[in-house]
């Protein structure tokens, strides 16, 4: 038996703390060090780089941390492997080789892993298939002390290492299911360790630790932090990470689908949360595929309806704007949002917002529709008015896709410390995916006395985005709100609770072991984050909305 991988993180995203690479080399001992630097939105912005330069498309933040990162991590044998190459991961290992010589470290070996780049289509700007671990495994097996990949899942950072330490092999299933949840844990950084969390006033979450796993042979891991560092890792916190952007029980990826629902969770001593039981499956027999495209222009003003009679203010703006607008764009949205009180004490807090967003693939026409025609209305509309910022020119907008290939289609490599190329097999055996039947409930709690209360004072919630679609994972902090939340939280009362969900596709998965519901909303976010189709377009704080609306909550919970 091996001991314990001691896995850490240090990047949740591109622009994540950038002294978090130091904080994690110097703050206690680790094995390998990772980073996840590439979120939907990012590729889009990576792909803008590469057109101004075709020598960039990396995480240039990585390479800037890197300059001190580099020869901390060679000093204490620590791997460093991180997906900061995004569309060019072979000019991040070039430039990772020259920063080498320029630190005195020649003897540092860099490799990278490639291959996920796709065709790409007439009018995208990137198509890209998410590998799985295997070049990292390849990587680390032939002594690369730091590995830089493009699009490969997140999880692959974690069980590509786990398969390099412990020699899994492919079809390992339930171990390699143990570490891509591990992996998924820790690859949002400090979101494990009480960032983002639910019930935040419980805890010091001022800086909140990266986090570290130590992965097992079994597959097993404890997920922790280095001691004297801030936030919390507990059952909650976990549980909020593993909820965040998934889906039903089987969580697929390119070298095994996990199944969360026998994922168990146990407190292991201070700041200890083992992950145990996790059982694996065949991947699918498809890669999960991404595209990033140009999707036209977009402007927005915001007006300040200050004091009385806001929404006949809006209503006079709204028609005024439609009278006098020289061009329709092809989408127009308002939204009104009564940040307004009566009887306010400050000018700011007796003001309401309302937002109006136009898209067109014409920017003049954009720009008129804001630039010139809102602000025409300044001195003939309704009293009070004026605008949160002057509206500029407009500016474009990306659309992510979510998409699957044909793992023929891409030729995973890992180009070696020497220079060999080996290319990583797909899988050998695949199952398609297909939905698992809801489990038994528990027993519903015992009629009893009712109080109308906010939801979020029984449960916890974290939220995301998958491309246009919304998740909203909620968990029950103990049993007894675990066997009220399972029947009261239905799909019909999640659609009344969050009405812009009333006419989508809305799925709820269930999830006793971790006493959580996952709810998928397909469309809520539009064409995606990039397109900022919605008020709140990642979806982040969808969560916290859904917490903060009332119900009939028995009183023995409250």
């Amino acid at each position: 038996m091996r001991r314990p991988l001691r896995i850490g993180n240090a990047s949740g995203f591109y622009g994540d703390r950038s002294g978090a690479v130091r904080e994690m080399l110097t703050g206690g001992d680790l094995d390998v060090l990772t980073g996840d630097y590439l979120a939907e939105l990012t590729m889009l912005i990576l792909g803008r780089d590469r057109l101004k330069d075709p020598g960039l498309g990396y995480a240039k933040t990585f390479l800037r941390q890197m300059e001190e990162g580099l020869g901390l991590a060679h000093d204490r044998g620590v791997r460093i492997v991180a997906n900061a190459g995004g569309l060019n991961p072979a000019g991040l290992a070039g430039a990772l080789r020259a920063l080498a010589q320029r630190l005195g470290l020649p003897g540092v070996r860099v490799a990278h892993v490639e291959g996920d780049q796709l065709p790409v289509p007439e009018g995208a700007l990137t198509a890209n298939a998410y590998l799985g671990g295997g070049g990292i495994t390849a990587s680390l097996r032939a002594g690369a002390d730091v590995v830089v990949t493009g699009r490969v899942t997140d999880a692959a950072l974690v069980s590509g290492p786990a398969a390099w330490w412990f020699g899994w092999g492919p079809e390992e299933y339930d171990r390699l299911a143990g570490a891509v949840v591990a992996g998924h844990v820790l690859e949002c950084g400090t979101q494990a360790t009480g960032g983002n969390y639910a019930f935040f006033t419980r805890h010091d979450v001022r800086r909140p630790g990266f986090p570290l796993a130590e992965v097992h042979e079994d597959g097993s891991a404890v997920v922790t932090k280095h001691d004297g560092t801030g936030g919390v890792v507990d059952t909650g916190t976990v549980t909020a990470q593993l909820l965040y952007e998934t889906a039903g029980a089987r969580y697929p990826g390119p070298d095994v689908t996990a199944r969360l629902d026998t994922v168990r969770l146990d407190p292991d001593g201070p700041d200890r949360v083992r992950i145990s039981g996790v059982r694996g499956e065949p991947p699918p027999p498809a890669l999960k595929a991404a595209l990033t495209r140009f999707g036209g222009w977009r402007n927005e003003v915001v007006f300040v309806l200050t004091g009385l009679d806001v929404e006949a203010k809006a209503r006079l703006v709204r028609e005024q704007w439609e009278d006098t607008c020289p061009v329709r764009p092809a989408e127009v949205r308002w939204e009104l949002a009564r940040t307004d009180r009566p009887d306010a004490a400050t000018e700011e807090t007796a003001s309401a917002l309302l937002r109006l967003v136009v898209r067109d693939t014409d920017p003049d026409a954009v720009g008129r529709a804001v630039s010139g025609a809102a602000v025409e209305l300044a001195l003939g509309s309704y009293p009070g008015f004026h605008v949160t910022a002057p509206p500029g020119k407009g500016a474009p907008y990306g659309v992510f896709e979510a998409g699957y290939a044909d793992p023929g289609a891409v030729t995973h490599t890992a180009v070696l410390p020497d220079g060999e190329r080996e290319v990583i097999p797909p899988a050998g055996r695949t199952k398609a995916l297909e939905p698992v039947p809801e489990p038994p409930l528990p027993e519903p709690l015992p009629p009893g006395p009712v109080r109308r209360a906010p939801l979020g004072l029984v449960a916890g919630a974290r939220s995301g985005d998958k491309g246009g679609d919304a998740n909203a994972g909620v968990w029950a902090p103990t049993r007894e709100a675990w066997r009220w939340l399972a029947h009261t939280l239905t799909t019909e009362r999640f659609r009344e609770l969050v009405p812009e969900a009333r006419e989508l596709e809305v799925v709820r998965h269930v999830l006793p072991n971790l006493r959580a519901l996952n709810f998928t909303v397909t469309g809520l976010l539009g064409e995606g984050v990039a397109a900022q189709a919605r008020f709140d377009p990642q979806a982040k704080a969808l969560g916290e909305w859904l917490r903060a609306r009332h119900l009939d909550i028995p009183e023995a919970l409250l």
